[in-house]
């Protein structure tokens, strides 16, 4: 007896479900209509760094700490000559830090390393910075030529960047949201259907490469390489469907 009642219940079920598709379906209205839709949009410029650093490395090879010492003395002064001709100031865009320096060693013919100071190596780095980048890449390139007079130095950085990037940032978002929108609006109309209210926006990585770069990356990507800068914003937007 309960067995026939629970049938007839689950059939009832049946027959009102069935009976409210009909009323959707009548009614124009689909019970399987999707209320929103997420698009994703995106934005870039294409900028130009305005300010740039150089740090090179003044390195000296001498039998003694001492003679170390006093050839990077005598050097050093020309380096900041060389600087003062490309343009820069010495006590503005000039940055010496502090010198550092280690001793090697001789080996024994067995290829192990003796008690005997073989020379003494000193190094001297030196930040140089301006706002004016195409100076900073001049030196970049350039700069080894002191090595004609003798004088050992090397590049180890150079970086440019864009210092009105946090403003840039906030207008990119918005564009990247009103693509989206026309993104959403484009989708839809095959349907006859319009993009209403924003209901969620998700903002992604910024994506700061070379111009002419394709790469991405899910940690987002701060190129300091190259001067001339894409700047790309993406945004994922959720609009109610109406």
């Amino acid at each position: 007896m309960l067995e026939r009642i629970e049938k007839l219940q689950i059939a009832i079920l049946g027959l009102l479900i069935a009976l409210g598709l009909i009323v959707a379906v009548k009614s124009g209205v689909s019970p399987f209509k999707q209320n929103s839709v997420t698009v994703t949009g995106s934005a870039y410029e294409i900028v130009t760094s305005d300010a740039g650093n150089l740090e090179v490395q003044l390195e000296v090879k001498a039998p003694t700490k001492a003679a170390a010492y006093s050839i990077a003395k005598k050097q050093l002064p020309e380096v900041i000559s060389y600087l003062k001709n490309k343009g820069f100031d010495a006590k503005k865009d000039v940055d010496i830090k502090a010198a550092n320096g280690y001793s090697s060693y001789k080996y024994y013919p067995n290829g192990n390393t003796s008690n005997e100071i073989d020379h003494y190596n000193f190094s001297q780095k030196i930040l140089i910075k301006s706002d004016d980048v195409n100076k900073i890449k001049e030196a970049s390139l350039d700069i080894t030529s002191l090595s004609d007079k003798g004088i050992d130095i090397e590049v180890q950085s150079t970086n440019y960047s864009y210092s009105k990037l946090a403003d840039l940032k906030v207008e990119l978002l918005k564009k990247a949201t009103t693509d989206a929108k026309q993104r959403a609006a484009a989708m839809l109309k095959s349907t006859n259907n319009g993009v209403g209210k924003i209901q969620s926006v998700r903002m992604g990585v910024f994506q700061i490469t070379p111009v002419d770069s394709t790469e991405v990356s899910d940690m987002g990507i701060n190129d300091t390489s190259t001067i001339e800068k894409k700047i790309t914003a993406v945004s994922n937007v959720t609009f109610q469907i109406k």
